[in-house]
């Protein structure tokens, strides 16, 4: 039997550590999910007849409506209640999930996973809101937050190895269908066990209009920049979508100046180090998204792995920068400056995306793709933390909600932008070394390898940008705390 009493306006001790795990269980699930797809990504490509470029909508399309409906989410909560929106979430995803896994054609399967997005982001954008009111005490809640970051990376971090496990012992549909019983389960401990808090009222008003513009603005480019893969870069075809993208861009702007209760107040954007390390977070994302999608079709397309033992050979890249992230970034921000931290960790990933030029069909793990992993997981466990904090270091608290979650949706956005890039300029180089009468693993090696430089010259965009945008600043620990859960997130 639970308790259900309060002491002094506070859930009982034992009940709150409870309501946590549920917490934790759901946003496990939804990272998870952002991960275990990759492994299947040439499975799913052969049965349900993707072609390279197009395949990148399997991921994109989840990362798109996550990303895009974060803000709109987290402020949906707060008009409606967080727990309300939490439950709602819960049972979309499960369902979103079974459709996902039941999909019988490439185009369903997309539909799906969008609408999965849609469902992850009104899960994940809830968390840390339940969370922060229910431990006020400042070693409590730093307690929490460690916990939760925990969760998080683990659920990145085992989403490649689940993948490869189950598409291996069972088939792809089944990385969909576990979210399922999950999910149900979570709804109803959630629909038990989670105080109810009443929102402001939806009079208040949410930014429906700026949502749109944001979200649609990135799906036109990412299908313009895929379309290039079938036809050319100057084609209208590809051409329109950009310009489309472009100007719908410019419309959020317009809205988000004259909004009532504008999704993004066009004012935070007067802090130097929240721009910079914005835009940074953004650029850097081909090299991690990028990394892993094009990292999986080589291992299991000219490497021949089996989705299982790529699961495996990527714990090393997911486990180093868990390690980096939780265990060593708590001291480090103690004796550098959070710039260091960002700057040498831009370093070791450009480092790292040049050294896959020298991949071949001959390739070996440990004396070739090992070391790369280790170089990528410790950078990016240097950068991902740190770029929240500096964000976040000259924002008045009044504005610390929505600055964080402009660095998280950034990130999302960069890497479905980056999949979409990579996987079309690999397609093309592929693609035209087959004319040229190539062997077709050594066409595709050509093709991933001009993917991980293309990456690589974003992750130089972003040192640049480090180097000379972002003023030195050290860690607050406070901020540390606030900011610690959405930083590992993604």
């Amino acid at each position: 039997m639970l308790p259900s009493d309060k002491v002094d306006g506070v859930t009982s001790s034992r009940r709150r550590w409870i309501v946590l795990v549920v917490l934790c269980i759901g946003q496990f699930m939804i990272t998870l999910d952002t991960t275990v797809v990759n492994v299947a990504l040439p499975v799913i490509q052969r049965e349900l007849h993707f072609s390279q470029s197009s395949l990148a909508w399997v991921v994109n399309a989840y990362l798109l409506t996550f990303g895009g409906l974060l803000l709109l989410a987290g402020r949906l909560g707060d008009l409606i209640g967080r727990k309300h929106v939490f439950l709602v979430g819960l049972g979309a995803f499960a369902l979103s999930s079974l459709l996902c896994g039941l999909a019988p054609t490439a185009g369903v399967l997309v539909a799906a996973r969008f609408f999965q997005g849609v469902s992850a982001a009104m899960v994940a954008s809830m968390v840390l809101g339940i969370i922060s009111p229910m431990f006020s005490e400042r070693r409590e809640r730093a307690m929490a937050l460690s916990v939760f970051a925990f969760v998080a990376i683990g659920g990145l971090s085992l989403g490649l190895v689940l993948g490869g496990i189950v598409t291996d012992l069972l088939n792809w549909h089944w990385i969909f269908f576990i979210n399922v019983p999950i999910g149900l389960g979570v709804l109803i401990l959630g629909r038990r066990l989670l105080a109810n808090h009443p929102g402001l009222g939806i009079r208040e008003g949410a930014d429906v209009l700026g949502t749109l513009l944001v979200t649609t603005a990135p799906m036109l480019a990412v299908y313009g920049v895929i379309n290039a893969g079938s036809s050319n870069w100057s084609s209208v075809s590809t051409l329109a979508p950009l310009a489309g993208s472009l100007f719908l861009g410019g419309a959020f702007i317009a809205v988000e100046a004259w909004a009532r209760t504008p999704l993004i107040p066009l004012r935070i954007f007067r802090h130097r180090n929240l721009v910079a390390a914005t835009i940074l977070r953004t650029v850097f994302q081909p090299g991690g998204f990028g990394f892993i999608f094009l990292g999986v079709l080589y291992l299991e397309h000219v490497l021949g792995y089996s989705p299982l033992r790529t699961g495996l050979a990527f714990l090393p890249y997911t486990g180093i920068m868990g390690f980096v992230s939780l265990g060593l970034i708590p001291r480090l921000v103690r004796l550098v400056d959070l710039k260091t931290l960002v700057v040498s960790g831009l370093v070791l990933i450009t480092a790292g995306l040049l050294a896959l030029d020298r991949i071949s069909v001959h390739t070996g793990f440990v004396a070739g793709i090992l070391p790369t992993m280790l170089l990528m997981g410790t950078g990016f466990g240097l950068c991902f933390m740190p770029s929240v904090s500096i964000a976040m270091s000259d924002v008045a608290e009044s504005d610390s909600g929505v600055a964080s979650g402009l660095t998280n949706v950034a990130v999302q956005l960069g890497g479905s932008l980056g999949i979409a890039t990579l996987a079309t300029i690999s397609a093309s180089r592929t693609t035209h070394l087959l004319a040229d009468h190539e062997a077709i693993r050594f066409a595709l090696t050509g093709g991933y390898r001009i993917g991980f430089l293309v990456a690589a010259g974003c992750t130089t965009t972003s040192l640049v940008i480090a180097i000379f945008l972002l003023r030195s600043h050290r860690a607050n620990p406070v901020a540390e705390m606030a900011v610690e859960g959405s930083a590992v997130l993604h």
